[in-house]
């Protein structure tokens, strides 16, 4: 059977679109479109929604305006049939913008929240809440304010007054155990009890990105996907540098955020670094990530990590003498979770063994939990590091190739080799490709400058001497 005009056009058309994207976007925005027909140059087809409308026209409208105007002139116009859902009636919808495309008004179908397919509800069910997901432990009343999260915390209190204010997006980021995940959620909460109609959601980054693969392979659930997250009002994403490496997450994210933003939605992320810091993530997300504020939590002090561990003995409902928390405190000085995992140790050891809490039961679990003693670190090892950290083979690092990746690993193996090894200049040299003791002094001095001017290379030298530390 002959194909008719509306469809050889739009598979003329087609053979050019492919050509010009990637073969996964053509396989999610252009294979489920249908032409419907072809009259005075209105070339009409069938989209499954209006989210899947507005992209089209948002990355797309450039294309296939070439495209059509290439099949059908100058005078070429493209309608758009969108297909709301199985049970009801399509709405033609003209495309309303600029170029050689129709414009007229189109009453728009707005979306019913209580219908919208949520990621979280088994298929087939209906919904008329969603779970925030949220911890209750992680409260602002569990939250111990420090010097190391001031900035932070008070930010948070901020949105919880008034979500989507100047602090949009606010961008949490820290080391591994610092209260990230708990701020986070705090935020959450503290919205959800003053403003108990507003609709927050806190999800993992690496939970998003296992929706967003499930909603891609299977058929028009992205449109689903899509939509069920363009109705939060306050949006929590934790670790947020998962997204690295992963385009297509990265991009359904994107519009996301820009739907949420634009209507004064909240959007609170974290992660492990700072967004200028952050590598393989679309600069276009990364300049978003910038747009509200930056809140860097820190390692706690004493005086923060002693408060803590009193909050901590306080919830538990256990005295524990002061002399135990000081000495605790003193001790343990890493991160939160590290300093509430120590005692807790410390009351379990106690309860079972129906031993007081004494100083010197405190002495051993921390001996056992808590590495104290200095650990010797050898060149070798520090070439290790430094290799496996920028996937370079040991025997390239001291070979005498003069790339400029190579050069630089070189360059701070011997300037973490001066640092942390009794070795004189001359047997780091020996060690690291035969250089000589003016070599790895030159070396020293180059990463030392690069550290006070290049925040990612200073950046590079932190997370390899975290790793020399931790073993």
């Amino acid at each position: 059977m002959p194909l008719l005009p509306h469809q050889v056009v739009w598979n003329n058309c087609l053979t050019i679109i492919k050509d010009n994207i990637q073969p996964s976007s053509f396989g999610t925005w252009f294979e489920p479109i249908v032409p419907l027909k072809l009259k005075n140059n209105i070339l009409t087809i069938e989209v499954p929604s209006h989210f899947f409308r507005e992209y089209l026209e948002e990355n797309f409208i450039d294309l296939l305006g070439h495209c059509l105007r290439k099949e059908l002139g100058n005078s070429a116009k493209l309608e758009y049939y969108v297909k709301v859902d199985s049970c009801s009636k399509g709405v033609p919808m003209p495309h309303q913008g600029q170029g050689h495309f129709q414009n007229k008004s189109i009453p728009f179908t707005r979306i019913n929240k209580n219908e919208i397919a949520s990621p979280y509800v088994v298929p087939g069910l209906r919904q008329v809440k969603i779970d925030p997901r949220l911890n209750a432990a992680y409260s602002f009343d569990n939250f111990v304010e420090g010097s190391c999260n001031r900035l932070a915390r008070t930010a948070g209190l901020s949105i919880a007054e008034k979500p989507g204010g100047p602090f949009n997006p606010l961008f949490i980021y820290g080391g591994s155990g610092l209260g990230k995940t708990h701020l986070a959620q705090a935020i959450g909460i503290e919205i959800k009890k003053r403003l108990p109609n507003k609709i927050v959601l806190y999800v993992s980054a690496n939970l998003f990105q296992i929706q967003f693969m499930d909603a891609v392979n299977i058929k028009n659930k992205l449109t689903d996907f899509m939509r069920f997250y363009q109705m939060i009002d306050v949006l929590i994403i934790d670790d947020v540098q998962e997204f690295a490496g992963k385009p297509g997450t990265q991009n359904a994210y994107f519009n996301i955020f820009n739907h949420l933003h634009q209507l004064g939605k909240q959007l609170i992320l974290t992660s492990d670094k700072a967004p200028v810091d952050l590598r393989d993530l679309d600069d276009r997300l990364l300049s978003r990530f910038k747009w509200g504020l930056s809140a860097e939590l820190q390692s706690p002090d004493y005086a923060t990590r002693l408060a803590i561990l009193e909050k901590k003995s306080y919830n538990e409902g256990v005295e524990v003498p002061q002399e135990v928390l000081k000495f605790i405190a003193k001790q343990v000085t890493t991160n939160v979770r590290e300093i509430e995992g120590t005692l807790c140790s410390l009351l379990a050891q106690a309860t079972f063994n129906k031993k007081p809490v004494t100083l010197q039961l405190a002495q051993v679990i921390t001996d056992r939990l808590v590495n104290n003693t200095p650990k010797e670190i050898t060149v070798q090892e520090i070439q290790k590091i430094v290799c496996n950290y920028f996937g370079i083979p040991q025997d390239v690092l001291v070979s005498k190739t003069r790339k400029r990746e190579i050069c630089q690993a070189r360059q701070i193996a011997m300037y973490l080799s001066r640092n942390h090894t009794k070795n004189s200049l001359a047997t780091i040299g020996a060690l690291i490709g035969g250089k000589d003791h003016a070599t790895v002094l030159h070396s020293y001095n180059t990463v030392c400058n690069l550290m006070d001017t290049d925040r990612m290379f200073r950046q590079y030298v932190t997370d390899i001497e975290r790793k020399l530390k931790n073993g």
